[in-house]
Order: C-alpha cells, then structure tokens, then sequence
C-alpha cells in the first residue's frame, strides 16, 4: 500500500498546536489499525467516533467535515479517509478474487464445507498443502500450521518439542479465528462435533476449545484433502 508521508513537516520539528501529534500513516497498515489511528487522532480534537468498522465508514467523513479543525488538520484527516477508502476497496477486490479461486478450484471448494472455514481459508491452505501428500497425518500437518508441538521419536519413545518460528502464523492466525466464529453459535447445535466443543469449552475454557477446534480443523482438512471427499456433519 502507498501511504501518504509527510516527513518534510514532522523531520522539522514542526507541529503547530493546530495539528494532530502524528498524522503519518504506517507503512503497510491494514484497515483496522487505520481505523484506530484515525480515531486516535480525532481524540486530540475531543471528537470521539462510535467503535466499530461500520460506524466507522458511516460516520467519518461527516464528522470530520463538522469538527472545529483547522485547514491544515482537515486536509491532513482527508488523506487519511482517502488512503482508508482506497485501502478498503482493494481489500474487497481481494475478497472478490478469493471467492472466485474458491468457486473454481475443487479442493478449495471441498475444504470451505468444513465449520468454521471459508475462501480465505481454504485457498491460503490449498495454495500451501495442495493436496497434503507432504505430510504423513494430519498431525503432522496441524504441527506445520503450529496448531500443536512437533513430535520427535528417538528409540521408539516419541518427544514432543515446541511449536516453532517456523510455523505458519497466518494459516494458524486465520484458523483460529474460524474457530471462534464455529464456537459462537455452538450451544445451538446438536451434531457430534458441537457436543465435543461444548464439553470442551465446560472444561478448558475459550481459548483453549478455540485452538483445539482449529487443529481439528486443520486434521479433517488433511484426510478429506488425502481422500478427496467432501465434509459430512456426523
């Protein structure tokens, strides 16, 4: 993403009282951090925006518009709101793009039946794994995703080590969060999976059923992968 810099102003030391501490967009910011930014900086002023993305793209340019800011700090938000607006757009086109790969590619199209699994998630797993013949089980490859720790076995006695810096942050990342998606409409589900997450989710709380969800997401995707069929809700 190309952001908006204005170094010339901020290497001088000169931030007149009028302005916003630091209107420099960051490097490759992603909308949300964007979002927050925004608001921060509104705060100075005692402009306070509702949380929230979609009160966010309603309400900013109204409320810059009507805030007591002064030429310079108007213009420098509306760079900001301009670099947002563009910066969403391209993130929806993404989503488009994904959705269509999604469409296109079987094994794509098989892995988003899975709970809590959909276009993001299943071509950043099949543009990884393809078909999963690189691993040997789907532990293996929920170790990958860094999931669970790597197994070592000396002498017939398996080890188990760390979850490494080598994982796959973004995959696990993305997977996890599906899984907090899955365990929020849980308790109104009445299949064998659901009756696991809830008896989970009783004993080890949130988080911990959360990860436990993506790794057994992450070991269904790999044998449906391996056996080319599709998700079946037992």
């Amino acid at each position: 993403m190309l952001a908006v810099r204005y170094s010339a102003i901020w290497k001088a030391r000169v931030r007149p009282a009028a302005l916003p501490s630091d209107p420099t967009p960051r490097p490759g910011t992603r909308p949300t951090a964007l979002i927050n930014h925004i608001r921060g900086l509104l705060g100075e002023y005692g402009v306070v925006l509702s949380a929230g993305a979609f009160r966010f793209r309603k309400q900013i340019t109204e409320t810059v518009a009507s805030a007591p800011l002064s030429e310079l700090a108007s213009d420098l938000f509306s760079a900001l709101i301009s670099e947002f607006r563009a910066l969403d757009e391209r993130v929806v086109d993404l989503d488009r793009k994904l959705v269509a790969i999604c469409r296109d590619n079987e094994r794509c199209r098989r892995l988003a039946t899975l709970p809590g699994v959909g276009p993001v998630i299943a071509t950043a797993l099949v543009a990884a794994v393809d078909d999963g013949r690189h691993f040997s089980s789907g532990r293996a490859m929920a170790a990958w995703v860094g999931l669970v720790p790597r197994q070592y076995t000396t002498g017939g006695k398996p080890r188990l080590g760390g979850i490494g810096k080598k994982a796959s942050h973004y995959r696990r990342r993305q997977l996890i969060h599906g899984a907090r998606a899955v365990l929020l409409t849980i308790a109104k589900r009445n299949d064998r999976l659901a009756k696991w997450a809830q008896e989970l989710l009783a004993r080890a709380g949130h988080n911990k059923t959360a990860v436990a969800m993506a790794n057994k997401t992450v070991r269904m995707a790999w044998a449906m992968l391996r056996a080319e069929k599709d998700f079946q809700m037992a």
